[in-house]
């Protein structure tokens, strides 16, 4: 079986001077960039997920702003699939799971941003509905956070999501790996 890429919110929001920059966002970009390429190069189908807000209060991915739309190291080009979505779950109220099944598609590489939040949904639901994931780990980004008052690092968000994913939900590798096999 061929895979499908799968490209989570890389949108100008979550990069140097958007509304919500992520810890080592122009890192994960490239990676997810040269993964994007390999594919291209390959002819397997591309993904490209595109959170929109629709949640009264929000502050990004306002609809209609530069910081929506998929960032210039990952532009979807013209027969790769866009599927919006307003929730971190990429599965939730959108077509992506009909879409997969209507190519025979079982096997993902999931690449994106956040890596706590959308790629972490969406890995776990795709291992729910039956899809064998590798997530790119260095073609994902997230951010500090703080749970009762004490603050995560990006680091060791990073780090504890993509352990947290590896084995049961997705295998975790980096991008060289990925592209060297």
């Amino acid at each position: 079986m061929n895979p499908a890429l799968i490209i989570i919110d890389i949108q100008n929001d979550y990069f140097e001077n958007g509304a919500i920059p992520l810890v080592n966002a122009e890192n994960a970009g490239q990676n997810t960039k040269r993964v994007l390429e390999y594919f291209r190069k390959e002819s397997l189908p591309v993904i490209h997920i595109q959170h929109i807000a629709n949640r009264p209060g929000s502050t990004f991915f306002i609809p209609n702003t530069q910081g929506a739309e998929i960032h210039e190291s990952v532009k979807p080009s013209s027969h790769e699939k866009v599927i919006i979505k307003h929730y971190p779950n990429s599965f939730r109220e959108t077509e992506l799971l009909e879409y997969l099944h209507s190519n025979n598609i079982k096997d993902l590489v999931i690449c994106g941003m956040m890596t706590h939040m959308c790629v972490d949904a969406t890995t776990r639901a795709a291992k729910d509905f039956g899809f064998n994931s590798i997530v790119i780990g260095d073609a994902c980004a997230t951010k500090d956070l703080e749970v009762n008052s004490i603050s995560v690092k990006a680091k060791d968000v990073q780090t504890s999501f993509l352990a947290g994913l590896n084995y049961f939900y997705a295998t975790v590798i980096n991008a060289d790996v990925y592209l060297a096999k």
